[in-house]
């Protein structure tokens, strides 16, 4: 083999300078291709197939693989996903729910399992149905691997601006061995709720003699308490606020706000079934079946103080009233004394939630020749939400002073104490039910052809339909008091003492951290029983929807290469069928149907650029089209009216457009030495709009309204950044770093009449650390994850700003056989609170989950 040129290994001298010659110098000192015929096991070799993978990929990829069951550090894909250059999480809950990928929001990114979708839905009441993968269902124990694709081709789904993630599970006939078993089991404690929790998981994998069938069963069961406290504030619209001399400032006011504590037990239990043919070496068939089933049981607490709440005919009487300007140019009351007339109310929930989910699919593969045929068929469906959402309502008279700032929640009751469980008498209740469903259907197939003697190597054609349906259905009981046997309680007939000191971390030292509170055990035996006899149920029309989706894709992507020049390009030509369906509030106050069709076509081209400037240097580029529909929420057709404001009304719009945005990228990656990496990546994303709300005045049958809805931007943003990665294991001391920095700059544009807005999701700066140590049996790896602000929608005339956070995870693992290993785990170390502010300061939530630790132990046969 010729010598390589000075002045290609010249970049590489120079960038192990500039980060410290002396860490590096071991690197150089040995030959890289006795290291490759080394085996090394455990995190490192993990991190080196990584590497191998990136390195071999046309597209901009990122790859994480699990050697074992159950060696992923974190419980579910998200968190497992957040070690990735670009990612970052939502966890709004203390566990990781969706991603954000290179400063684009949740809904504009997609995940797969094996290159097909995973329907999903949600538990909560008030969550919208977004297109954001709930990672919930998805625990990381059953994973293979992870690959997250931050540059398309054509015969990659669309649907993605900011990154596709394509879950892989395991096939029967990878493994080494005939027959193999794997089994894991550990106690998890969760510091703040004081619980310890059971996790277990196994894997059975049997393989024939000849190698031509397989049989995986995976099984996953993970139980979980979860507490989080919160100081909240409820943002609401203007009123007329009139001070105690009769003076009026027209402004925004909260509903109110509260300390609260939510409690959740989470049983998760995920089965994984594979089978695999290959009766001969040109076919293979896999039949993949997963099930997943969450029972999210929880209940909420929240002493609330109300300010708009309190309004009669638009108007609050507030005592020497605090008012601050916000952006939109309004004011904004944070200060003051409302009351006396139910100054104070208490509203503890109960609720029985679900999440399933299901996929069944059956993929194969046909090698020809010169030629490869390729086909899958399958369905997922889910379902989610609450089969009960018991809502109690306790009133108090008291005289309450507010005070609001950027974190801060002041709040004291002038009449009462909150430790006084006499003071509060139940008004009412009432259950909030929600279903939702989600189907797809898919069918795909494409054939792929293998060309000699020219720059083209390969050629695919292909074709994919998916049905896709998504439906919302709402119940709504009611009851008071009187009413069939329903009774009223003091708080004193439920309590039997204060609740746990709450919002440790977080609170100022004028909020309200103990109050006298619901027993869970009263309300089970006493107040429930009469509460599901007095309900009369009827369903919320106006809240109920179905959106149906037929999506066509056609395809062709070509493979090329020319000396050391490789790659693809292709065109992906989508067709989007859309029906939405619902109900419009009439002037009567009934309900009638109403449905709105919605079809368009995207034609998306794609060029991937790989240039081998030598074994270890690589540069990519890459250019392309990409779209992102609509979310779920957003489409519904039907409208509903404002509960006090009889003139103003809400609705959706089924006619929005999707999202496009036309983006680049180009990068270099260094693979200095053995499970090494040094890599930089330049990326800009133009969409061509984002979606922002708007009232307008609307004729609804004989009535003119003013009516909310979404709307596209006739304008879009503008993302550029760039991703920095360092992997680099230390010689043979066993120590080595894993380390990523994000940048993104994020514009977007402007809307007459509308305050302008950071681009929803974005953070500037994220950035990942993980330190490890290998040697012999012991295995040890601290980890740290950091985004900075990020930004949220438009609430009392200003964006929402979430903080800055960052959070410190801890894993370790001891060998104590080939086959057997103790392991510990801890996450969130330095408890690390989750704080929302609009930009003018005021406050929307304050929330802490606390630390978790487990001890377990793993066992291979």
């Amino acid at each position: 083999m010729a010598k390589p040129h000075l002045k290609q290994n010249l970049l590489p001298q120079l960038i192990g300078l500039a980060l410290g010659g002396a860490a590096l110098a071991p690197a150089f000192a040995q030959d890289t291709n006795q290291l490759e015929t080394v085996e090394i096991r455990g995190v490192r070799a993990t991190l080196k197939k990584n590497l191998a993978e990136k390195r071999e990929s046309q597209n901009i990829v990122d790859s994480i693989s699990a050697e074992d069951v159950g060696k992923f550090p974190d419980k579910n894909v998200a968190d497992s996903l957040q070690r990735v250059p670009g990612i970052s999480v939502d966890r709004i809950w203390g566990e990781g729910k969706a991603i954000f990928v290179r400063g684009t929001d949740k809904n504009l990114n997609m995940t797969q399992l094996n290159g097909q979708a995973v329907a999903s839905s949600e538990w909560w009441l008030n969550e919208p149905q977004t297109r954001s993968f709930n990672y919930d269902v998805l625990p990381s124990e059953i994973v293979g691997s992870l690959d997250v694709f931050k540059s398309p081709s054509a015969d990659l789904d669309e649907g993605s601006i900011g990154g596709l993630v394509i879950v892989k599970t395991r096939k029967p006939l990878a493994f080494k061995d005939q027959l193999t078993l794997q089994a894991s089991a550990e106690a998890m404690y969760s510091k703040l709720p004081g619980k310890t929790d059971p996790q277990v998981s196994g894997l059975l994998n049997w393989k024939s003699d000849d190698k031509t069938f397989g049989v995986l069963l995976a099984i996953s069961s993970q139980k979980r308490h979860m507490r989080r406290d919160g100081l909240e504030q409820f943002s609401d619209g203007k009123y007329d606020v009139k001070d105690q001399n009769g003076a009026v400032t027209n402004a925004y006011a909260s509903w109110g706000g509260g300390s609260a504590i939510f409690r959740q037990e989470r049983e998760r239990t995920t089965t994984n079934l594979a089978l695999q043919f290959q009766p001969n070496p040109a076919t293979d068939i896999v039949l993949n079946l997963m099930d997943s089933d969450m029972k999210m049981n929880n209940n909420n607490q929240n002493y609330l103080w109300q300010a708009g709440g309190l309004a009669v005919g638009g108007v609050i009487s507030v005592v020497d009233p605090k008012f601050i300007t916000v952006s939109d140019g309004g004011k904004a009351l944070v200060g003051g004394t409302v009351g006396p007339k139910t100054g104070v109310s208490f509203e503890p929930i109960y609720r029985e939630s679900y999440i399933k989910s299901r996929v069944a699919d059956l993929d194969g593969n046909y090698q020809g020749g010169s030629w490869t045929l390729h086909g899958q068929v399958g369905t997922t469906n889910s379902s989610g939400g609450s089969s009960h959402d018991r809502h109690f309502w306790m009133e108090g008279d008291t005289r309450t002073t507010i005070s609001l700032g950027p974190d801060h929640y002041g709040v004291k009751y002038l009449d009462i104490s909150p430790l006084d469980p006499k003071a509060l008498t139940l008004k009412a209740g009432d259950d909030r039910i929600r279903r939702m469903e989600a189907k797809e259907n898919y069918a795909q197939g494409d054939v792929s052809f293998d060309l000699d003697g020219g720059a083209i190597k390969s050629v695919k054609l292909g074709v994919k339909l998916r049905d896709n349906t998504l439906q919302n259905f709402r119940t709504q009981g009611t009851a008071g008091p009187g009413s069939n046997g329903w009774q009223s309680f003091s708080l004193a007939d439920l309590s039997t003492g204060p609740s746990p000191l709450l919002s440790q971390q977080a609170a100022t030292a004028d909020a309200l951290t103990q109050y006298a509170w619901f027993d869970d055990g009263l309300v089970a035996s006493k107040a429930i029983p009469m509460y599901d006899k007095a309900m009369t149920y009827k369903d919320v029309l106006n809240e109920n929807y179905k959106i149906h989706e037929k999506i066509t894709a056609l395809y062709a992507k070509a493979d090329y290469a020319v000396g050391q020049l490789r790659g693809d390009f292709g065109l992906r030509f989508v067709r989007t069928q859309q029906t939405s369906d619902g109900y419009l509030g009439n002037a009567s106050g009934g309900f009638s149907p109403t449905s709105v069709g919605n079809n368009y076509t995207d034609a998306l081209p794609s060029l991937n650029v790989v240039y081998d400037l030598s074994k270890q240097l690589v540069l990519r580029g890459s250019v392309s089209r990409a779209m992102a529909r609509q979310t779920f929420d957003l489409l519904s057709p039907g409208l509903r009216r404002d509960g006090t404001v009889l003139s103003k009304g809400y609705a959706g719009n089924p006619m929005l457009k999707p999202v496009h945005a036309n983006q680049a990228e180009i990068g270099a990656e260094w693979y200095y030495a053995d499970a090494a990496l040094i890599s930089g990546t330049f990326f800009i994303k133009k969409l061509d709009t984002f979606t922002y709300k708007a009232s307008k005045s609307e004729q609804v049958g004989s009535e003119t309204l003013t009516v909310e809805r979404p709307y596209n931007a006739d304008n879009g943003a503008d993302i550029k950044g760039f991703e920095l990665q360092w992997q680099q294991p230390f010689g043979n001391s066993g120590f080595g770093t894993v380390v990523n920095y994000t940048f993104t700059d994020a514009k977007a544009g402007a809307v007459a009449g509308q305050p302008r807005l950071k681009v929803l999701g974005n953070s500037r700066d994220q950035f990942n650390f993980s330190g490890y140590y290998e040697q012999g049996p012991i295995s040890l790896r601290l980890s740290y994850n950091y985004r900075s602000k990020s930004y949220g929608n438009v609430e009392m005339g200003g964006q929402v700003v979430n903080s800055a956070y960052g959070q410190w995870d801890a894993s370790a693992s001891w060998d104590v056989t080939k086959k057997i290993a103790v392991y510990a785990s801890a996450v969130n170390l330095n408890n690390e609170v989750i704080k929302s502010n609009t930009v003018d300061g005021i406050p929307v939530g304050v929330y802490e989950n606390g630390a978790r630790y487990s001890l377990g132990i793993r066992a291979k046969f």
